[in-house]
């Protein structure tokens, strides 16, 4: 499903992971690839509310955390740096779609990174 959000659209995402080489890109696309489909869940489902985007927020952290354990396996991570730049990009999604009052904690609530 294609993204129809434009502000969405033109966005990349985790471009600061890809300048650093610390983390390898296939695993960035992977990050990317779940903010892609946290956006098109958001776009589909249209929350009303924000304990509903949570919800789906919650399911796209879950998806980073199983990732995580994918980076410490290269011998990479999602250490302090990187978690604040994930958590940017959940925070943008979230204030793409209308939900600027999203608190930045409840929105990667669970995570492990």
């Amino acid at each position: 499903m294609p993204i129809t959000n434009q502000q969405v659209a033109g966005h990349v995402f985790l471009r600061p992971m890809y300048d650093d080489p610390y983390f390898p890109d296939h695993l960035v696309d992977e990050g990317k690839a779940i903010l892609l489909r946290l956006c098109e869940r958001v776009e589909a489902e249209q929350p009303s509310d924000l304990p509903t985007l949570y919800g789906l927020t919650q399911a796209a952290t879950e998806e980073f955390n199983a990732l995580g354990r994918e980076f410490m396996a290269t011998g990479s991570g999602i250490e302090t740096v990187a978690r604040e730049w994930i958590c940017d990009e959940f925070c943008f999604v979230a204030s793409a779609y209308g939900f600027t009052d999203a608190d930045a904690e409840a929105l990667t609530a669970g995570r492990d990174w």
